[in-house]
């Protein structure tokens, strides 16, 4: 059996980013002047890592993320089953004081086990995991071995849970930062275990993390 390991890492930063405004799916933001800097920052730490193969998501922040690996000639796909959650109406929008209480609500509903429930206009975490498990077993099944995976915040948070094991109940306890990096790797058996959690060692020289 060919085990595997993924380097997974969260999109650089975008200006909704630094405002605190969700974007989700529906959002196609590029990365602004400090998500670049991110993204040379990871580059230079992680470029002698032999990847495989690279993978982004259908929104360009992602790809943008991991270019410079592309631009080294790496085999390269986009993967939209692993796109950021819908979240609906609340995409772009300003938090209001009001939204931010109907957010903190929602997050309660999930923690609490209500995994059907999704923001008005938007997606569930179970719907997340679903059209993620798509994503990363078309992954899986290719032959090689070390992959670099950029995704999105909520949508990493709820693909590690799938990968680990855990109830998506407790999917907030994988914290994340702008090109923060996980790092997991897969057993004989299948499983995979965390060799770097939300590792952000290569952003200490920016001003912004």
């Amino acid at each position: 059996m060919l085990t595997k390991k993924i380097y997974l890492v969260r999109h650089g930063q975008t200006d909704y980013n630094l405002r605190g405004v969700v974007q989700g799916s529906g959002i196609d933001a590029p990365l602004n002047w400090n998500g670049h800097k991110q993204a040379a920052a990871f580059f230079e730490h992680y470029k002698h890592v032999p990847f495989g193969k690279v993978y982004y998501t259908g929104l360009q922040r992602t790809k943008q993320s991991v270019q410079n690996f592309i631009d080294l000639g790496l085999p390269h796909e986009g993967v939209p089953y692993l796109n950021e959650i819908s979240w609906g109406r609340y995409e772009g929008v300003p938090m209001t004081k009001e939204e931010n209480k109907y957010y903190e609500s929602m997050l309660e509903k999930w923690s609490s086990g209500d995994l059907d429930y999704a923001i008005e206009g938007g997606e569930s975490p179970l719907m997340v995991a679903k059209r993620l498990q798509m994503g990363i077993n078309q992954i899986l099944s290719q032959q090689v071995e070390t992959v670099l995976i950029c995704m999105h915040g909520r949508a990493m948070r709820i693909l590690l849970a799938v990968l680990l094991g855990y109830d998506l109940r407790y999917m907030d306890v994988f914290s994340h930062k702008n090109l923060g990096l996980y790092v997991l790797q897969q057993n004989k058996s299948g499983d995979f275990i965390v060799e770097k959690f939300n590792s952000v060692e290569h952003l200490k020289d920016l001003e912004l993390l």
